[in-house]
């Protein structure tokens, strides 16, 4: 695919997309006479805290459409001037026709809701107003007085009961004396007191048995709240209730227990374990049934065995019921009904992907096993290989290979932690993992570079509390050998490039550990008010360093280091995400996020390596900017110099020379929905401004190889790149495709004004003359101003 062919289709879609929405400007010319459009519905003196709830009120069908919905809608299912009748398609909205009897529904319930609020003497009118056929309805409110609780009382049947009640209700109530009457905080008692009774051993325990009196004087606006808990009707109080042994029954991957040979056991004498599929040890599982002998029933033990057990990733359904024993002693023997997951699974997965002027794809497949040993152990393994063409190229499809890469990984994954000594159990927050893994990369860029990078390493990952998430690295391994072209290595050289030459160009031994700490990632599917962070440290060579000053390594003929004849890596590379939820109400959302990074080389290494490096740019970072084509700093590329060897030189350059040690990102989001239900999924929109870049550590080698890419603070915002745009998500809710596009506003590689190239945006002239005179300066990079990005899941 030629990389016009792809804006050609970007306009083509633009203009069909333009003429739909236009369709819906003029859809009323589709109703009869008679009928008229719900465009604009409102609502007038209501409170600002109530307004967004009440207008839930308003009946679905007279409210207004979605514009794409409705546009899609009439495109679809139109002919000569009129809605079809014979055949209706089922895309887009139905048009929202204004009906008095749905707007009368709708105040009388507007009505009721701000009654339930404290307003008990309110009353709502309605006004409709149309004019060709465009129907506006507004909704006018006198709220009158608000009522407050003047006294709260409790009448419950059950002395224990009000005992429990009257020592844990200061810790959930949300109804007070004085306070606005509002029936959401009735509503919110009753399940309080639910969650308390299940908590408490009450198993027969229903909401039903809680019912609230409300008497309003209207003359001083004052309600008195009475609380009624009544008895069970055929027993003179509330049971509590015990657990006694459990049953475990797992079925087979189909569901069925028709197993001529069952494996049965009985665990910590409890736990009775009747397994049809002969697949687990019992013991690792009942680490994860929290519903113990001798206590209370309680309704979060029963909660949090569901979520650990479906945490293990080996069972596909599970069932939790309770026998009640035949005798007098109130207790419960839990039954638990499993189905596992199938044991074996393959998935292949592909991607075709496409960007300044490149195109290719990725194909891979993984092999999973689940339920390896019997405890729930899993083994994936991976392999995935990926070709990209450069469209620029000419001759056959071989010669357009810009490169090819090729991975291949097993993970081994225990649902414990594995350590040489005594640890409490964990397990309460979530499933605890060591994961031992080795992977291999075989990477190739033509003419340029090849990288060779085997890794082993054991991973520990914790849930200290459900907010804060722990993965510790001890050991990690690594044997990487970086082979530069012949040619493109002495052409380096002759630059002066002798440090990026041996840094890169070289075999390295890598001993070293990782840390990340992860707080609220649970809430980031979520609209609430929140923080975000993610720290992370990639420490190498510092335990080798040590030994050194007592064993005294070897050194090769550059004086590095070395151990098993190769030199090994010492540095310390910090990141760290930090970011601000912010709720708008109902689906809209402001996110802020700074994303900042450090790496430093010490000790035997004078450079970081192309793969510990950062980059800016790409789908999640600067969305203006595709990956690895932003920065360091101010260093343009142009600096490479003009001619043949320049031009061939840059080419292979490309993704290798615009890293850094340093790295800034920030973004600053908008997300709101758009459309509810488009071919079955919720389209979502977003609006974005992004800046940023990458650095080099100050030093010969940076000045030579990325001239002003060097960070410096009276340069900083000099250096900063800025982009904007605005995106779709389409949300399947199994996933997320996204869209994006970003507009370049401030590119760091220009120096003065020239770096504000937004300008160009709606200047044809003047970006056709910026373009002509980069691709004379930095052949054969192509200067875009727009860039496209796809991807699956949120930016973050």
């Amino acid at each position: 695919m030629k990389s016009y062919s792809i804006y050609r289709s970007f306009s083509l879609a633009s203009i069909l997309l333009l003429i739909l929405i236009l369709s819906a400007c003029n859809a009323t010319r589709y109703l009869a006479e008679d009928q008229a459009l719900v465009t604009s519905v409102e609502l007038d003196s209501v409170d600002k805290e109530f307004a967004a709830s009440a207008l839930t009120f308003v009946q679905n069908d007279i409210r207004p459409n979605s514009r794409l919905n409705l546009a899609l809608y009439n495109f679809f299912n139109t002919k000569n001037g009129k809605y079809r009748t014979d055949r209706v398609r089922a895309i887009g909205e139905a048009p929202h026709i204004l009906d008095s009897s749905l707007v009368e529904i709708s105040r009388i319930q507007i009505e009721k809701f701000l009654a339930t609020k404290g307003f008990f003497m309110a009353k709502v009118k309605s006004d409709i107003q149309v004019e060709k056929k465009k129907a506006t309805i507004t909704f006018t409110a006198k709220q009158g007085p608000e009522f407050k609780i003047s006294s709260i009382t409790h009448e419950i049947a059950d002395s224990a009961v009000a005992q429990l009640y009257e020592a844990n209700r200061a810790s959930f109530t949300r109804m007070r004396e004085g306070a606005r009457f509002d029936s959401d905080s009735l509503n919110y008692e009753r399940e309080q007191i639910y969650r308390l009774m299940k908590e408490n051993g009450y198993f027969d325990y229903l909401r039903q048995f809680v019912r609230f009196d409300v008497d309003s004087n209207l003359n001083s606006s004052q309600a008195k709240v009475t609380m009624y808990l009544a008895n069970p009707t055929d027993k003179p109080a509330h049971q509590v209730y015990t657990i006694d042994n459990s049953l475990v029954t797992i079925r087979d991957s189909e569901g069925l227990t028709d197993s001529l040979i069952v494996d049965t056991i009985t665990v910590d004498t409890q736990y009775r374990f009747v397994d049809y599929s002969q697949k687990f040890e019992p013991k690792p599982i009942s680490k994860y049934l929290f519903i113990n002998k001798g206590e209370k029933y309680n309704i979060n033990k029963e909660d949090l065995t569901y979520d650990r057990l479906y945490d293990l990733n080996v069972f596909r359904t599970i069932k939790i019921d309770y026998a009640k024993t035949s005798d007098s002693t109130n207790r419960l023997q839990p039954r638990y009904d499993i189905v596992p997951l199938k044991r074996m699974s393959n998935r292949v997965e592909g991607e075709y992907t496409f960007n300044s002027g490149r195109n290719g794809f990725n194909i891979g497949n993984t092999y999973t096993n689940r339920n390896l040993f019997g405890g729930a152990e899993m083994l994936e393994i991976k392999a995935k290989y990926g070709l990209l063409f450069d469209a620029n190229a000419t001759g056959s499809l071989i010669d357009r290979i810009f490169s090819r890469d090729l991975q291949l990984g097993a993970n081994l994954i225990f649902p414990k932690l594995l350590v040489p000594f005594p640890i409490p159990v964990i397990g309460k927050n979530g499933v605890p993992h060591t994961t031992v893994s080795s992977s291999l990369q075989l990477f190739d860029q033509k003419d340029a570079f090849s990288s060779r990078v085997f890794i082993n390493a054991i991973t520990y990952d914790w849930v200290e509390t459900k907010y804060k998430f722990h993965s510790l690295t001890p050991i990690n391994i690594e044997f990487r050998k970086g082979i530069l072209n012949s040619v493109f290595r002495d052409s380096l050289r002759q630059r002066g490039y002798e440090l990026y030459v041996r840094t890169n160009n070289r075999a390295f031994f890598n001993l070293g550990s990782q840390y990340a700490y992860t707080l609220n990632n649970i809430r980031l599917n979520t609209y609430s008010n929140f923080i975000y962070f993610r720290g992370a440290i990639d420490a190498a060579g510092n335990t080798l360093g040590l030994l050194d000053r007592v064993i005294k390594f070897p050194t090769d003929s550059t004086g590095a280091k070395t151990l098993f004849g190769l030199p090994y890596q010492e540095y310390v590379k910090t990141e760290f995400d930090g970011r601000l939820y912010r709720s708008l109400g109902g689906e809209k959302q402001v996110i802020f996020r700074l994303n900042t990074g450090i790496g430093i080389p010490h000790g035997n290494s004078q450079q970081l390596t192309f793969e510990k490096n950062f980059f800016a740019g790409g789908s999640s970072g600067v969305r203006a900017w595709q990956a690895r084509t932003l920065g360091p700093g101010n260093y343009n590329r142009s600096s490479l110099g003009t001619g043949g060897r320049a031009d061939t030189l840059r080419r292979n350059l490309r993704n290798l020379d615009q890293l850094g040690e340093y790295k800034l990102e920030g973004n600053l989001e908008y997300r709101f929905t758009m459309a509810e239900n488009f071919l079955n999924a919720k389209i979502k929109g977003a609006g974005f401004v992004d800046f940023g870049n990458v650095w080099r550590k100050k030093s010969k080698a940076s000045m030579i190889e990325n001239p002003g890419g060097e960070f410096a603070f009276n340069k900083f915002l000099g250096q900063l790149a800025v982009g904007t745009g605005a995106g779709l998500r389409f949300d399947l809710n199994y996933f997320v495709f996204r869209f994006d596009v970003g507009i370049k506003v401030k590119d760091p590689q220009f120096r003065g004004s020239d770096q504000y190239v937004l300008k160009y945006l709606f200047n044809r002239s003047g970006l056709k003359d910026l373009k002509e005179r980069y691709e004379v300066t930095n052949n054969p990079d192509v200067y875009r101003l727009i860039q496209y990005n796809f991807g699956i899941g949120m930016p973050f």
